[in-house]
């Protein structure tokens, strides 16, 4: 079994409504449910021994695609409230804290810990931050949140926040759909650069993933995007944007959301592997075996029925191993490159 580090998932997120429902998200974690995709049992049944865990504020409303002869395009979500999100992205910190504290899972700072934490059989978390909408434009809640072990975040999710503006979901469309960072996204990726906290590309528009790559001191990345030239959908990235990630020795981990894995960008469970490995094997030709990871979305997207949740990761690591990536190439791809940019970004 190939151990796998993961570039997203949003676990917090669904263990937040569990508690907002008066659940115990920890027990769920721990002992495991029926519904979702990640928790202790399947994670370990699976090998996904870690991840960057995000806490993503929902939108009150999301945006539906509007859906004609099978193209769509929805409008961005509305922005949220810094104080309403605050709130929210607090309480999911203090999930993560209170998970760690139980010794259900190890919030980990360094890959160092990383490593420790897989060899002790517990699930390493790494604590992200999907779209700054909690964080003020003055930066005082960064240096809160990274005091809580934040150590990577998105600047945006699909909306406008302080810091700049998402891609909206549309397909086939363009990721040029608007403008890229405000002064104060400036500041925050200086900012991050100057703490250790990895960027994160992935929801940005193409503008905005421009303006971080002139300012970013760091190796670019995009933890949970596939391939535009492959599924033209507004989240994917262009070979022109690649090619700048793999100069800056930048990773992209592989989403498994349907829509953005399937050539005909439909939401669809019965996508078969073969367009995952598709994907895998078009960002190895344009960033090399050493800049593409995993990067699974889990608990926020719909996946592949043939993996279905994290119990069934080794599907996809099966699906690698008889496409010819042989074992060298899957330590990479499931967990040591992730481990090699993050040692980069935190300065270690």
């Amino acid at each position: 079994m190939q151990r796998v580090f993961d570039g997203h998932n949003d676990v917090l997120m669904r263990l937040w409504e569990t508690a907002g429902k008066g659940g115990d998200p920890i027990a769920e974690f721990r002992d495991g449910i029926t519904s979702g995709h990640i928790d202790g049992p399947r994670a370990q049944a699976g090998g996904l021994v870690g991840g960057l865990c995000a806490i993503f504020v929902p939108s009150r409303q999301g945006a539906r695609p509007m859906i004609d002869n099978g193209t769509y395009a929805a409008p961005l979500a509305e922005p949220i409230d810094q104080p309403a999100a605050l709130a929210a992205a607090a309480t999911m910190a203090g999930i993560a804290r209170r998970l760690d504290r139980e010794g259900v899972w190890r919030l980990c700072t360094s890959t160092k810990a990383i490593r420790q934490a897989i060899d002790d059989d517990v699930f390493a978390a790494v604590l992200h931050m999907e779209g700054c909408d909690p964080i003020d434009a003055d930066l005082y809640a960064l240096d809160l949140f990274h005091a809580a072990g934040l150590r990577s975040l998105g600047p945006v999710w699909s909306r406008t926040n302080a810091f700049g503006h998402g891609v909206p979901f549309a397909f086939p469309s363009s990721p040029d759909s608007g403008p890229g960072l405000t002064d104060a996204g400036v500041r925050l990726v200086k900012a991050c650069n100057r703490l250790g906290i990895m960027v994160d590309l992935s929801h940005i528009t193409e503008q905005g993933f421009w303006d971080v790559a002139k300012i970013s001191e760091m190796p670019l990345v995009a933890t949970h995007s596939n391939v535009h030239a492959i599924t033209p959908v507004t989240r994917n990235l262009t070979d022109r944007q690649l090619a700048a990630i793999r100069e800056t020795g930048g990773i992209v981990g592989l989403n498994y959301a349907t829509s953005f894995l399937r050539p005909d960008g439909q939401e669809n469970a019965a996508t078969p592997l073969t367009d995952m490995v598709r994907h895998v094997d078009h960002l190895v030709e344009h960033l090399g075996i050493d800049g593409v990871g995993l990067g699974s979305d889990y608990d926020g997207a719909t996946i592949p029925q043939e993996i279905g949740d994290a119990a069934g990761q080794q599907a996809l690591v099966g699906a690698l191993r008889q496409a010819g990536y042989g074992e060298t190439d899957l330590i990479k791809l499931c967990r040591d490159n992730w481990l090699r940019v993050l040692a980069q970004t935190w300065r270690e």
